[in-house]
């Protein structure tokens, strides 16, 4: 990989995580704009660092799998309870999905991480108010 097409990936794995991260910021998530930048960024830093360093010999799905890993335990941190209700779910599996367009892009694969990230924005800016009505439902068939 050339040092050209090291900061193309990277810029492109910033404008992603400046997308996806700018959803979560907007509705006040607690992953917001940097946080998302920074997973989708230092995902895509991570899996480059890999190809550089096994471009003879070597596995770069090693480290791949070790950020999937990373992000888990990431995640798990944006979860918690609070009485009987879980809040963060929806912001950790965006950080998880952040980070495998970060991973796409480090690979070369500027199309699919483009799908990608227009998919995660969608899902979570138009199904917000879906997921709202279903949530109000739910407490309504409760009461």
């Amino acid at each position: 990989m050339s040092y050209l097409d090291f900061i193309i990936r990277l810029l492109c794995a910033l404008a992603a995580g400046l997308i996806i991260g700018f959803e979560r910021g907007w509705h006040h998530k607690a992953a917001g704009l940097r946080t998302n930048t920074l997973v989708v960024v230092g995902s895509a830093l991570y899996v480059m660092l890999s190809i550089k360093i096994t471009q003879n010999e070597g596995d770069v799905t090693r480290i791949i799998a070790q950020v999937v890993t990373g992000i888990g335990f990431l995640g798990a941190g944006i979860i918690f309870k609070e009485g009987l209700n879980i809040k963060g779910l929806t912001t950790a599996a965006t950080v998880w999905c952040g980070s495998a367009i970060g991973c796409l892009i480090a690979a070369g694969y500027y199309l699919e991480a483009l799908a990608g990230t227009l998919i995660i924005f969608l899902i979570n800016y138009a199904l917000l108010p879906v997921d709202k009505q279903l949530e109000n439902r739910n407490k309504e068939d409760k009461t």
